[in-house]
């Protein structure tokens, strides 16, 4: 049997959807793959779960920088429960809804590429669907996370972020392998929702090694007040756990060995691109798929395929995801209509791409980091100041703390950076986001007021330490 649609995209989370609402949009007929659930990693193993459970942990830390107030024991039920109704119970239905409103064709299966604009698909029922593709097919397949090759760790059936996020049970003793977001965020969840004794192994100097150093300092700060044990500079180079499911132990480069309940793996994700007929179209089967900034992987000589999202490397953040799929799929439409090309931005670098860290405190940034930009040769003046100087961070609690860091390019007079870490620094971010991508001047900004008393005053303090 073969289907003929304008667009097929393989993968049905967040960026595959966007490419389909917008391939759409344009006048084209789409189809979308799927072989677990519609709405992806970040709907429900992700994104999502991982903020229902750090949110009683936030909340937890507010409470108790406000003289006056108390917080009794979290109930742990009540979060899972509500982590489980956050990710509509593991059940697809309601994105598949949306999917099929668009509209366009959900198709349930294991999709592969079969040579040039055909799809394979292995369907739910084990039986076998060819879809062919008149325009273009778009991967959007994600990324999986990264198992180190330590002696007995794969053996030991270790935690990714897929079985933290979706736990029923928090657990006693937690070793988290790793310094990077998930791993700082889903160990200060499961501290935070009763795991008596965690421990958090980082090969390298310190937590967040690609945010300002500051950002993880402070963050191995408020760790260690919380009782979170943070190990710098430690490798794990062996794992028992004789038992599937029992004690899990962890032999360290430096001091005796770690006895957990359970170990979470948290060192990085690859690009999903294995078993998924790449070879059959010339490419590697096993690296992110190249493309240009219209998101068409570049070693196709007739321009059918594209490739959104992790899949391609090159900014693993579900909303760049989503943006590059709504650039995709404005792309393609245009293309197929002959039409000029929607205006697109470089995002090789990612360097317009904000990202939060939803610990406590809140870790914020966007742009270039004060290394990078001095590493790609601009001439930058620094300029931080303490946010828990502001009057607006005083009022929120005793014992607010937290720093501020512009990154300006002196010959332009605009942000190439910006970082924030703070409590509650999230919702500051987006005004930094837009100062970033849209290099407004600093002489511009000044007229920008901050209202009185909020923390986003920091803003005007971050001017007039400059200088204006």
């Amino acid at each position: 049997m073969a289907d003929e649609f304008d667009v097929i995209v393989i993968g049905a989370g967040p960026a595959g959807e966007n490419v389909v609402d917008r391939a759409v949009r344009g006048g084209l007929t789409a189809a979308i793959v799927e072989d677990r659930l519609a709405g992806g990693e970040c709907s429900y193993w992700a994104c999502v779960p991982s903020k229902a459970l750090l949110r009683p942990v936030d909340l937890a830390g507010e409470v108790a920088r406000v003289p006056g107030l108390s917080l009794g024991e979290v109930d742990v039920a009540k979060v899972l429960a509500r982590r489980d109704e956050a990710v509509s119970n593991f059940d697809d239905a309601g994105q598949v809804r949306w999917i099929e409103s668009v509209p366009a064709e959900f198709v349930r299966g294991r999709g592969r590429l079969d040579g040039p604009r055909r799809v394979r698909v292995t369907t739910a029922d084990g039986g076998e669907r060819v879809l062919t593709a008149r325009q273009a097919v778009v991967l959007a397949t994600g990324s999986t996370a990264v198992v180190p090759p330590v002696p007995g760790l794969a053996e030991a059936s270790p935690w990714t972020s897929h079985e933290v996020t979706a736990t029923t049970a928090v657990p006693e003793r937690l070793v988290v392998l790793g310094g990077g977001v998930v791993a700082c965020e889903m160990a200060q969840a499961m501290h935070g929702l009763g795991t008596r004794q965690t421990t958090v192994l980082v090969r390298g100097g310190r937590l967040l090694n690609r945010m300002e150093p500051f950002a993880g300092d402070l963050l191995a700060e408020s760790f260690a007040d919380s009782g979170i044990d943070v190990r710098t500079h430690t490798d794990l180079v062996r794992v028992e756990r004789p038992e599937p499911g029992g004690k899990v132990t962890a032999h360290l480069s430096d001091g005796p060995p770690l006895e957990a309940d359970e170990l979470l793996v948290a060192t990085g994700r690859r690009a999903a691109t294995r078993d998924l007929g790449l070879g059959s179209v010339g490419l590697p089967d096993d690296a992110p798929v190249e493309v240009d900034d219209s998101m068409r992987a570049t070693a196709i000589a007739d321009g059918w395929l594209y490739a959104v999202g992790d899949v391609n490397g090159r900014v693993l953040l579900t909303h760049m995801g989503k943006y590059q799929a709504r650039v995709c799929g404005d792309v393609i439409a245009a293309r197929a209509r002959g039409d000029e090309l929607p205006t697109m931005r470089d995002l090789a670098g990612g360097y317009g791409a904000p990202q939060v860290v939803f610990t406590d405190p809140q870790v914020c940034a966007v742009g270039r980091t004060e290394a990078v930009a001095r590493a790609e040769g601009f001439r930058v003046r620094v300029v931080d100041y303490d946010m828990g100087a502001v009057t607006g961070a005083y009022l929120l609690g005793d014992g607010y703390r937290g720093k501020a860091r512009a990154v300006v390019d002196e010959d332009r007079k605009v942000l190439l950076g910006v970082t924030f870490v703070s409590p509650g620094a999230a919702e500051l971010l987006h005004a930094a986001t837009i100062a970033v991508t849209a290099e407004v001047p600093l002489d511009r900004l000044w007229h920008a007021v901050p209202s009185f008393p909020t923390v986003s005053e920091i803003w005007l303090r971050l001017l007039e330490a400059y200088g204006l």
